[in-house]
């Protein structure tokens, strides 16, 4: 049987789902070309940077590009599982370049940003997909460098901040796209408490910086795309088996492989090569919390956040 790109319903449909799970583990790749409809080399000479990529659906999804030709930048803190995955895309053909940065400081944000922008003429497609949760057992409210709440640090602002600091290249390379990796998770922000010092839970923190993500999504849309850059978000799937999800005691209830289909489909698809401001559950379009289309939120989100890339 030869399937053209990773589709889990079509499987589980001709196989049965225990079929299924016996001969495609979690980690399963799709094959490196098929992916709608584009063949192995369609990106050549493209760039794509995939924040938080040396693990999980980032890692995963990094691969994936760069199978279709893309020369991919990777970002983690860690230099070693960074190398370990360039080995991997280069063992394949493929063309790839590490960036190490800690999303927890500003400071890091803006180094990334300066190096790309140093290394590179064109950027074609960024990915904004680092993400952090709490672990099991850890209720304990943590703080970024900045002295910020670290969620809301690491999962949205670093976004917000690259996504401004890398807007001239992926302007020169138009068209490109943004896509931001939020989550179904979502909880309004409290603009009297953003940083949540008076009614923190780690749910509640999770689920406002993914939601802020969205609204920055919303946004931003129509000015990126006067400049030829589409932005997009989406919920890839609920609780992949992911190191993050696993760290949190949680049961993975999906794959990485269906996250890596979602992802792959704003990324690549001639269908959402023109069409932004939108978000999607998995590979479908749906509605975010209410909040998110409030213009309101969205310029009180707005200046907050340039407040706190400001001061740092």
């Amino acid at each position: 049987m030869r399937v053209g790109h990773w589709n889990r319903r079509q499987l589980l449909a001709a196989l049965g789902s225990a079929a299924t799970t016996a001969l495609v583990p979690a980690a399963f790749a799709a094959p490196r070309d098929g992916w709608f409809g584009l063949d192995r080399g369609t990106l050549t000479g493209q760039v794509a940077l995939v924040t938080g990529s040396t693990d999980g659906l980032g890692r995963q999804v990094a691969l994936e590009l760069a199978g279709l030709g893309a020369t991919v930048l990777v970002h983690g803190r860690n230099r070693e599982r960074g190398e370990a995955v360039l080995q991997d895309i280069r063992e394949s053909g493929g063309d790839a370049a590490f960036y190490q940065a800690d999303f927890a400081a500003l400071a890091g944000v803006r180094g990334l940003a300066e190096a790309v922008r140093s290394d590179h003429e064109r950027l074609d497609l960024l990915i904004n997909n680092a993400g952090i949760w709490r672990r099991e057992g850890d209720d304990t409210r943590h703080l970024s460098e900045d002295g910020h709440e670290l969620m809301f640090a690491v999962n949205y602002l670093a976004g917000f901040l690259l996504t401004h600091a890398l807007r001239p290249l992926l302007a020169a390379s138009a068209p490109s796209r943004v896509i931001n990796v939020a989550s179904g998770a979502q909880t309004p922000l409290d603009f009297d408490d953003p940083m949540l010092e008076q009614a923190f839970s780690p749910r509640r923190a999770y689920a406002q910086s993914k939601l802020a993500q969205i609204t920055f999504t919303m946004d931003i849309a129509e000015a990126f795309a006067a400049d030829g850059i589409t932005v997009n978000s989406l919920h890839p799937a609920t609780l992949m088996d992911t190191t993050m999800v696993r760290l949190a005691g949680m049961a993975p209830r999906a794959t990485v492989a269906e996250g890596v289909e979602a992802v792959m489909q704003l990324a690549v698809s001639p269908a959402y090569a023109e069409r932004g401001g939108l978000y999607l559950e998995g590979t479908e379009e749906a509605r975010a919390h209410p909040q998110a289309y409030d213009e309101a939120a969205q310029a009180a989100l707005r200046a907050l956040s340039e407040a706190l890339v400001a001061a740092d």
